[in-house]
C-alpha cells in the first residue's frame, strides 16, 4: 500500500486531509495549519513574481 504525505510537512496522511488547489494543481495536507501556509507561500510567490512586495 502507497503511503502518502502531506504536501506541506512530509508528515503520513490520515483519512481526514484537506484539499488544496496550488497553481492548478491539487495536492492533499494534513491539517488547516498546512493549508494557510502553502496557501501563504503560493500567494508570497505570486508577488514576488509579479513584482509586488
Amino acid at each position: 500500500m502507497k503511503k502518502t504525505t502531506c504536501a506541506a510537512c512530509d508528515c503520513e496522511l490520515g483519512p481526514e486531509t484537506i484539499t488544496v488547489k496550488l497553481g492548478g494543481k491539487t495536492v492533499e495536507v494534513c491539517c488547516q495549519e498546512c493549508a494557510e501556509a502553502l496557501n501563504e507561500a503560493e500567494a508570497a510567490a505570486s508577488a514576488t513574481s509579479r513584482g509586488q512586495k
